[in-house]
């Protein structure tokens, strides 16, 4: 019955992401803490221009060890004036389930993190 609810956790957590949605330009840095079969992601980085909205972490998939995560956020529109300069964003999620490791992809680079308990 757990793992049916981690089932369940993880395929609402796995919805696809949009497709205006693109990975933000770097990740900076990452907190996994678990704490009552819950995982609060919290991750910190950077678009390369101002105008970006909604950054959001999705699961992409995970094995009950490890789970594999995007840093998402929607670009500005075409044709909008920004400021050039890379900006940071910040992203939390709290995904029920369990994992020991947690890998975070953005465009330029990726991290991994243990899950502190």
């Amino acid at each position: 019955m757990k793992f049916l609810g981690f089932l369940v956790a993880l395929l609402l957590a796995t919805a696809p992401a949009s497709a205006a949605e693109k990975r933000v330009f770097r990740i900076d840095g990452l907190i996994a803490t678990q704490k009552k079969g819950v995982v609060l992601l919290e991750a910190k980085g950077a678009v390369p221009t101002g105008g970006w909205s909604k950054p959001r972490l999705h699961v992409m998939h995970g094995d009950g060890k490890s789970w594999t995560v995007e840093f998402l956020a929607t670009p500005p529109p075409p044709g909008m004036t920004v400021i050039d300069a890379v900006v940071p964003v910040t992203a939390t999620v709290e995904i029920k389930g369990k994992a020991t490791s947690v890998h975070v992809l953005a465009d330029e680079n990726e991290m991994t993190s243990q899950v502190l308990h």
